[in-house]
């Protein structure tokens, strides 16, 4: 006789859906930050996200990760530039615009490990 498994509801904590959603979950909202998310329900927030998921997204504050692409640098770059907290989108744009030298080097630096991985990957 086969035995017929029960389908489980996969679940995850908080911290890796909103790293799923690129998002700061500090900045989320409480019953968010306190519950368990289902892949269902992480679906469905990428699928048709709530106005407070689609505010973080455009205004932030953004983690790091987000920040570095926003930048074009890598998360190591941010720390060795002294940004060490969370951006909010017109910080980054400030930023952009006085573009300071660490993060035109950083830039640079990020721009030459991505054509040497690209040189590697077509070898």
């Amino acid at each position: 006789m086969t035995s017929l498994k029960s389908k489980t509801t996969q679940t995850m904590k908080p911290a890796t859906a909103a790293k799923k959603l690129g998002i700061l979950l500090s900045a989320t909202p409480a019953e968010f930050q306190e519950g368990v998310v289902s892949r269902s329900e992480l679906n469905a927030l990428q699928a048709t996200p709530p106005a407070w998921l689609t505010d973080l997204r455009r205004n932030g504050p953004h983690p790091k990760q987000v920040v570095a692409a926003k930048l074009g640098v890598s998360v190591s770059g941010l720390i060795r530039g002294g940004i060490t907290s969370p951006l909010t989108t017109a910080e980054i744009d400030a930023l952009k615009a006085e573009n300071p030298a660490w993060l035109e080097h950083e830039r640079t630096i990020q721009a030459e490990t991505r054509k040497e991985a690209l040189r590697l990957k077509q070898r």
